[in-house]
């Protein structure tokens, strides 16, 4: 039958064919969700997918219609395959995440019908919460939740008998208005349904701390880190924040060299604490971004553990699970100390371990030292860092190593950056005969001044060594301050820019501003919304009296709160629904104008009947008030929102019509 619209064609079972709107509206929900993932997925996948998206769009605007079996099957395999290529396994969350929106794009492939749809959208707002699983940052949450808007227009428009060529913002306008209504009791469930302390399930996490720091370092491993720019902690503390010189975060203490890297040693978790005199201490409050790891990154030198942590006697700290979530933590750090002044044995001679064979021309300088300065370590060190001083650069970019690195280092190329300094220090210590170890964490920090904080990024990733020296135990030397004295007194762009200060666009105060206050946000984000758990939530009913709020408290307020906005917002739609819309305004007009001719409405009434009798009474008038009463009875039965150029239309046939009195 010609003439009949695709969008009200039907199949055999009667289900009205899905129309070209309602399409475009469901393939930009699936665009969405993948441009939301596409930060995790493999580049290939999010360039197959699209094309598929692309293609399957084009395809039904021609007119096309389901895919062949033998299409989607052999696409569906494909992409098992890859996934499972790619990941080795296709449980997990990042394998999961990959299958679940290639599902979703090829759901396309045999969508055409409104129930295709809806199975369509159900799916694509599961897979939009899951893009959660990887960032819970503000930016990512404020995507996944704009994401809702093209489902929930799609689900609009799938209501709508016959729909209209309207503008975009049409569709979209309803939805953001029902979105805004609905913040209120999300953020009311937000801070009143009850939280388990712990999660219901797990995800499978990456095995590699995101933090950058790792639990070996070899020279040339941190390069990566030197350009992450992202945020690793913050930390404010309770007076004045202490100088640039002492703002070293210790992360891991490593003791053992295998000739290629370091790593810690398993004696300092087994012995008894260290002994540790304390001077100067700084009272802090931190927040660590998720890491996956357990080691918590400390202002040295720690002098306690936070809760759900253990000190370690090295003077680490430890988590008692991976740190999956922003962690934060008040803590007490001395700046200045006596640690550990008589050393263990076993501990003595784990920091005197030197593999067989490695850096001989090393050894040979060191035992000079040791030969010149006799007893006095602390000489030992003072030569070592003149030798840097003198004959050493600072880069980034240093000329690779060869298989003896120590060697190669410190009497070939001699240029690198912190790791190759503390490494080679630790080295030359040890052959002389005193005992020493590395440390990483992180060094220096940006202090911005709107939040009053010090934001430590993965960039201040940073190497030093300690050497123990008779009567003051283990004591900080940093070589890099010798080659490159900007990477602690100014920080790490500084020492990267080769000035003092921070190098680039973010010199211009106004810009320097903007980054500062966007930083604050995201600090409040991580306080107020990330890392709000269970144990804050049950004292947010201590203005009340209530010190500790048990789930029937919570879910108490919670039912009377539901209950006051319900109350509100059935009072707002009552109030609206006196008003009417602009169809119901015109269509009272028209029943005025009919009145004064001697046609009035009857009560209880239908729209049919009375344009009917109407149109019997004014026979003269008879074609228009038919007219009318088609084009009222689509527009009012037909939409859930009358398109506005139709109610124009309706509007200008009433202000036409000329009603006369009936004669009688």
């Amino acid at each position: 039958m010609t003439g009949v619209r695709p969008s009200l064609r039907r199949r055999p079972t009667g289900e009205p064919v899905l129309h070209a709107r309602s399409f475009d509206l469901l393939c930009l929900t699936m665009g969405f969700v993948l441009l939301v993932h596409a930060a995790h997925l493999p580049w290939w996948l999010t360039t197959a997918l699209g094309v598929v998206l692309v293609a399957r769009w084009q395809q039904r605007r021609r007119g096309g219609r389901n895919a062949p079996f033998w299409i989607k099957l052999p696409l569906i395999g494909l992409l098992l395959a890859a996934v499972i290529l790619q990941n080795g396994t296709l449980f997990g969350r990042e394998p999961g995440s990959a299958f679940a929106v290639g599902l979703l794009v090829l759901k396309l492939l045999e969508s055409e019908h409104r129930r295709d749809a809806r199975v369509g959208i159900a799916f694509a707002c599961f897979a939009l919460m899951s893009a959660l699983l990887f960032d819970q940052g503000l930016i990512a949450s404020l995507f996944v939740s704009l994401g809702l808007v093209p489902a929930l227009a799609t689900l609009r428009s799938l209501e709508e008998v016959e729909p209209q060529a309207t503008p975009w913002s049409r569709e979209f306008t309803p939805v953001l208005l029902v979105l805004l209504a609905a913040i209120p009791l999300s953020l009311f469930a937000f801070l009143f349904v009850p939280r388990l302390s712990t999660p219901l399930w797990g995800t499978p996490q990456n095995s590699q701390a995101i933090t950058g720091l790792s639990n070996r370092l070899a020279p040339g491993d941190m390069l990566d880190l030197m350009t992450d720019d992202t945020p690793a902690l913050r930390v404010s503390f309770d007076g004045p924040p202490p100088p640039n010189t002492a703002r070293y975060f210790r992360a891991y203490t490593m003791q053992l060299f295998d000739g290629e890297g370091w790593s810690p040693g398993s004696r300092s978790a087994r012995r008894p604490p260290s002994d540790a005199e304390y001077g100067t201490r700084i009272a802090y409050q931190a927040s660590l971004e998720p890491t996956h790891d357990r080691v918590v990154p400390m202002l040295d030198l720690a002098t306690m553990a936070p809760p759900d942590t253990v000190l370690r006697p090295d003077h680490t700290v430890l988590a008692n699970r991976r740190i999956d979530e922003v962690l934060t933590f008040s803590a007490l750090a001395a700046t200045s100390y006596r640690f550990e002044p008589v050393l263990d044995e076993g501990v003595r001679r784990d920091n005197l371990q030197l593999p067989m064979g490695a850096g001989p021309k090393a050894r040979e300088l060191a035992a000079s030292w040791a030969q010149r300065h006799g007893a006095d370590h602390a000489a030992i060190a003072r030569a070592a860092l003149a030798m840097f001083h003198d004959g050493f650069s600072y880069t980034l970019a240093p000329a690779p190593l060869g298989r003896d690195r120590i060697d190669d280092f410190l009497f070939q190329t001699r240029e690198g950056y912190c790791e190759h300094f503390a490494s080679a220090f630790t080295f030359l210590m040890r052959a002389a005969g005193i005992p020493a170890r590395v440390v990483t964490g992180y060094q220096g920090g940006y202090w911005n001044t709107t939040g009053s904080y010090l934001l430590v990024r993965r960039s201040d990733a940073h190497a030093w060594s300690e050497v123990w020296l008779e009567g003051r135990g283990w004591v900080r030397f940093d070589p890099t301050a010798s080659v490159r004295p900007e990477r602690v007194q100014l920080g790490a762009a500084a020492a990267a820019a080769g000035h003092g200060g921070e190098e680039g666009l973010f010199d211009v105060p106004w810009l320097r501003n903007l980054r500062d206050r966007w930083d604050v946000v995201n600090q409040w984000w991580n306080r107020g919304v990330i890392g709000f758990d269970a144990l804050r939530q049950q004292g947010l009913l201590q203005p009340f009296g209530i010190a500790h709020a048990e789930v029937t408290d919570l879910a108490l307020v919670f039912a009377i709160g539901c209950a006051l906005l319900v109350a509100a917002a059935l009072g707002w739609a009552l109030f609206q629904r006196r008003e009417g819309d602009a169809l119901d305004a015109w269509m009272r007009r028209l029943q005025r104008k009919l009145a004064k001719a001697g046609v009035s409405r009857r009560a209880g009434e239908g729209p049919k009947h009375f344009f009917a009798r109407a149109a019997r009474a004014l026979p003269a008038q008879r074609n228009a008030l038919e007219r009318l009463s088609e084009l009222y009875l689509r527009l009012r039965y037909g939409y859930d929102e009358p398109p506005p150029e139709s109610v124009s239309e309706f509007g200008r046939a009433v202000k036409e019509l000329k009603a006369r009195r009936v004669v009688k």
